[in-house]
């Protein structure tokens, strides 16, 4: 999102906790902020996706692990 866009979502948050908005304002409010939380989630995803969980254990190293839970818990 352009920083003009960023500094008019602050100005706006800022005038409608002095003295408020009018209902064209509110409204710019809203379509400003629905554009940055769009923005903002896009940018989060890419990076969640951009995560590679590495584990140095072997598949059959977690399958005994979980094996050895699995009969713990029933032991209870």
């Amino acid at each position: 999102m352009e920083q003009a866009k960023i500094d008019r979502i602050n100005a706006l948050a800022k005038k409608s906790k002095t003295v408020g908005l009018t209902p064209e304002e509110k409204e710019e409010q809203a379509v400003l902020r629905q554009e940055f939380l769009a923005d903002f989630r896009a940018a989060f995803k890419q990076q969640l996706d951009q995560i590679e969980v590495v584990d140095d254990k072997t598949q059959e190293e977690i399958d005994a692990e979980l094996d050895a839970e699995e009969r713990a818990m029933n032991a209870n």
